[in-house]
């Protein structure tokens, strides 16, 4: 029955924009439940007030606080991707690709032609996002999350 409501009813897709001040307290509650080392409310606001940084919300409205956001170091043409992280319960509901879709494009139309990342090997969702957004492995950093998994170094070229 739900599957049946769900295509008749598809969910509206997310609002896409620039991240603001204002979103900080969101952004640091979000990222504080999706990793296990969250960043505070301080760190968002230096990340945001850098003039390199690029950072972009998803929300339900525009009145709505943010269920996901990306950021991303910039020095055209490359640029890296710092975090990602889209509330728990939205999940497995193209937040998250269409959040990085739309970041890129961003990215792309300020001269940006390559952009890198790095990601856990175990994190499988996060990798068939990135590989479905075009990232491919360039390198791996041995140990480099706590408990020992490695870092995979991901590209993508636009």
């Amino acid at each position: 029955m739900k599957r049946l409501f769900d295509r008749l009813f598809p969910p509206r897709p997310p609002l896409l924009r620039a991240a603001t001040a204002a979103d900080i307290p969101h952004l640091a509650a979000i990222h504080a439940r999706a990793f296990a080392r969250g960043w505070g409310a301080d760190e968002f606001e230096r990340l945001l007030a850098d003039r390199a940084v690029r950072a972009h919300v998803a929300t339900h409205g525009p009145r709505k606080p943010p269920v996901g956001f990306v950021l991303s170091h910039c020095v055209t043409p490359e640029s890296e991707i710092l975090t990602v992280a889209v509330v728990t319960d939205r999940r497995r509901k193209g937040i998250g690709r269409a959040l990085v879709a739309f970041h890129l494009a961003r990215l792309a139309a300020e001269g940006v032609s390559t952009s890198f990342l790095e990601v856990e090997e175990g994190n499988a969702a996060a990798r068939t996002l990135y590989a479905r957004l075009g990232y491919g492995e360039v390198g791996r950093r041995r140990g480099y999350y706590a408990g020992g998994a490695d870092a995979l170094l991901l590209r993508r070229d636009f």
